[in-house]
C-alpha cells in the first residue's frame, strides 16, 4: 500500500452535510451502509443519520456502542480520492431524531484514484447516450469542470434530486475552434446528484490520439506522463 499516504485527519475529514459515508461493521454480522453525514466537531466525534429500515430491530444487533466500523468517502478534486478511517460508535440518540455518534478519527489514510492530474476548466460540453431498444440518442448538455487525455469530469443540472447516469458507453462532445464538433468515445464510470447537481466521471476512450490534439487546440495542457 506504498501508494497510501497518512495525514492528520484535522487536514482531511472536510466532508459538507448531506454527504454519503460507506460504513463496514465486520461485528458480529457483516453489514455495509451508506449513511448521510449531519456534521461533526473536530476532534470529537462525527454525526450520521440512522439508516431507515421497516424493522426497527433490524440493526440492533450491529448499531451497538462501542462497536468498531469502518468508514470510506470519496472526494473530488484534480484527482479523485478516496478516504478512510476506523472508529466505533460512541452513541446513538433517540431525539430530535435517530443519530449515530462515532469517534472522530485518530488518522485518516487516502489513496488517490485518479494516476493523472486533470485541468481545472469551464467548458461546455455535451454527452450524448444511446436509448435502449432503437438508435436514438439522448442529449445531455452540461459543463467539463476538468480533464485530462484519460478523461474528465462532467456536471449538469436537473429538477430530480435522483437522477444519476449509469455506467455505460458514451460520447463526449465539444466545440474545437478548428474542427468544429468533436466526438470523444468514452464511459461513465461514475455519477453521484447533490440536489440537483448531477457530477459524472468520465473516462475516455480514445487510444491517445483524439484527447491529446483537441486539448492542444484548446490551449489546455497535456498532462500526460
Amino acid at each position: 500500500m506504498a501508494d497510501i499516504s497518512i495525514e492528520q485527519s484535522m487536514q482531511l475529514f472536510e466532508l459538507q452535510p448531506g454527504k454519503s459515508l460507506d460504513l463496514q461493521i465486520n461485528n458480529p454480522v457483516s453489514l455495509r451502509l451508506k449513511l448521510p453525514l449531519i456534521g461533526y466537531e473536530l476532534g470529537k466525534y462525527i454525526i450520521l443519520k440512522y439508516p431507515k429500515s421497516a424493522n426497527t430491530s433490524e440493526y440492533k444487533d450491529v448499531l451497538i456502542e462501542g462497536n468498531v466500523l469502518i468508514v470510506r468517502y470519496l472526494m473530488e478534486g484534480n484527482k479523485g480520492e478516496c478516504f478512510a478511517f476506523r472508529s466505533s460508535i460512541k452513541n446513538i440518540t433517540q431525539y430530535p431524531e435517530k443519530f449515530i455518534f462515532i469517534e472522530y478519527p485518530n488518522k485518516i489514510e487516502n489513496r488517490q484514484l485518479r494516476l493523472q492530474q486533470r485541468t481545472s476548466i469551464h467548458l461546455p460540453a455535451i454527452i450524448m447516450l444511446e436509448s435502449t431498444g432503437d438508435n436514438k440518442k439522448t442529449q445531455i448538455n452540461g459543463i467539463i469542470g476538468d480533464i485530462s487525455a484519460k478523461g474528465c469530469g462532467f456536471t449538469f443540472k436537473t429538477k430530480s434530486t435522483s437522477t444519476k447516469v449509469n455506467k455505460r458507453d458514451i460520447f463526449v462532445c465539444l466545440q474545437s475552434p478548428i474542427d468544429g464538433e468533436v466526438q470523444i468515445p468514452a464511459r461513465v464510470c461514475n455519477s453521484r446528484n447533490d440536489n440537483g447537481t448531477v457530477n459524472v466521471g468520465i473516462q475516455f476512450i480514445d487510444n491517445e490520439k483524439l484527447v491529446p490534439k483537441l486539448l492542444s487546440e484548446l490551449f489546455i495542457e497535456n498532462t500526460m506522463s
